[in-house]
């Protein structure tokens, strides 16, 4: 197979069509839908595992078009009615095969390889100092996926020629892939069947925790089906009989059983942390993880004066250092809340904006009322409770007026919210010193149990 040859195949064929279609169709998701790859810090271009998994999130279209697009170039022998002809020249079936086949899979392959090398710049040119090398099986995996289905979707054309196949393939694939789809709902993303079941899918769910990764069983057990499945289509290309066309389907029956076998049963033990971009880098008494070292020299500074501040406010029963929380928790669970330490959590987007005395004030809110209710891109937190930090933070840095952690909107929800704030900022300002003092403690003590009645004790209340 020349390059000469090969390229007057690309010219006639359908190949090139997925190749355009896998980078441009994924790029056009990605940025013409407002998803949480561009609201978190696990956002496709902030990070190298995030950008691969993300790439794999986008297979649950994609698969299933290329899959069709292969069944096209499948039928073009038996539109043009040459079949029967090409059956008869002394030219092995496999070899004749082997042209269309390739050129397809070079195409498919490249338009992948096109999309991760978007995101890897895109990664590569910001400012993540994190940089390994553990996300590329998962994308080499993903460039597997595309070229499998592309060529089963040629072989099952080729078995059943017919105009109805490529659209017919099309639907049942997705279909399937819904079937088998993953949910980032839980710690770890989880499926509606079985997981070694769900596993059986290219594609995966959308990324929501930037420390998770997938493990290596997943990548053998994903590698065996799908290797098993090119086989079956490559096999479907060249078979000429009814029981050559049956023996076809032996390797990808063989692929799926061996890839159960090999494919973790639970999501625990699929989508696992990474001990190293998990590992703790600290200037001091603040420690954020290598993931996002970069943040450090920030959070530092700023961190400091903020641990200065809560002491002076609480004393004894103040954090004593400041680290990034690393535990996992399901979408919609309380943040984790410690009693000698104070925890953040950069999907938080009050974080994410913070900067200079702004990062100061941010700290010191979550040090004296630590969040009860999750923010990130995908939850929504508890403006209440901002508004809470809020009272306790200018109360902490002496300000002369309530200052918010975070602009105020005009709807009415928010007026009502902030003029209570206002209203509560009033009273406790009227309270002698030692009163204040006391009911900033109180505050505190009910903010770490979660009790929600913070602002009723800084109003001069006493909680239920």
């Amino acid at each position: 197979m020349n390059g000469r040859v090969l390229g007057t195949e690309l010219k006639r064929s359908a190949a090139p069509v997925a190749g355009v279609l896998v980078p441009v169709g994924a790029l056009a998701f990605i940025y013409l839908m407002s998803g949480s790859w561009w609201q978190s810090s696990e956002g496709w271009t902030a990070q190298w595992t995030s950008m691969a998994l993300l790439t794999r999130t986008v297979l649950y279209y994609l698969w299933p078009i290329v899959v069709g697009i292969g069944a096209l170039q499948g039928l073009r022998d038996s539109r043009s009615r040459m079949t029967e002809l090409l059956s008869t020249t002394p030219r092995p079936a496999w070899r004749r095969a082997l042209l269309p086949s390739g050129a397809t899979a070079l195409a498919v392959a490249s338009g992948f390889g096109l999309l991760v090398l978007w995101g890897a710049v895109q990664v590569a040119l910001g400012d993540t100092t994190y940089t390994h090398l553990r996300w590329v099986p998962i994308s080499l995996v993903g460039t597997l996926a595309l070229v499998a289905g592309a060529l089963f979707g040629m072989g099952v054309a080729r078995a059943l020629p017919s105009v109805l196949t490529p659209p017919a393939l099309v639907v049942a694939c997705l279909a399937a892939t819904i079937l088998l789809q993953q949910n980032a709902d839980g710690k770890r993303p989880t499926g509606f069947v079985p997981n070694r079941l769900s596993l059986l899918s290219p594609a995966l769910a959308e990324p929501r925790e930037v420390l998770l990764t997938l493990s290596g069983s997943v990548h053998v057990g994903q590698t065996l089906w799908l290797l098993g499945l090119l086989a079956t289509g490559f096999a479907l290309l060249i078979a000429a009989s009814h029981r050559a066309r049956l023996l076809a389907l032996a390797p990808v029956l063989a692929g799926a059983a061996l890839a159960l076998l090999v494919l973790p049963a639970d999501a625990r033990s699929t989508y696992i942390i990474d001990k190293d971009a998990a590992a703790r880098v600290c200037d001091g008494k603040v420690c954020v993880t290598r993931t996002h070292r970069s943040h450090l020299p920030a959070l530092a500074s700023q961190g400091e004066e903020a641990l200065r501040v809560l002491r002076d406010v609480l004393g004894d029963r103040a954090p004593a250092a400041i680290h990034e929380d690393t535990a996992l928790r399901a979408t919609g669970d309380s943040p984790h809340r410690s009693a000698d330490t104070l925890l953040v959590d950069f999907e938080d987007p009050l974080l994410q904006r913070a900067t200079g005395d702004h990062l100061t004030r941010y700290l010191i809110g979550q040090g004296l009322a630590p969040s009860c209710n999750p923010r990130s891109g995908w939850e929504s937190g508890s403006l209440e409770e901002t508004a809470f930090q809020s009272v306790t933070v200018s109360w902490a840095l002496g300000d002369r007026d309530l200052e918010p952690l975070e602009k105020k909107a005009d709807d009415r929800y928010s007026r009502a919210t902030w003029q209570r704030a206002e209203t509560v900022w009033k009273q406790l300002a009227a309270a002698t010193p030692a009163d204040q003092r006391a009911r900033i403690a109180a505050a505190h003590e009910e903010a770490v149990s979660c009790t929600y009645e913070g602002m009723d004790v800084l109003a001069g209340g006493t909680a239920r």
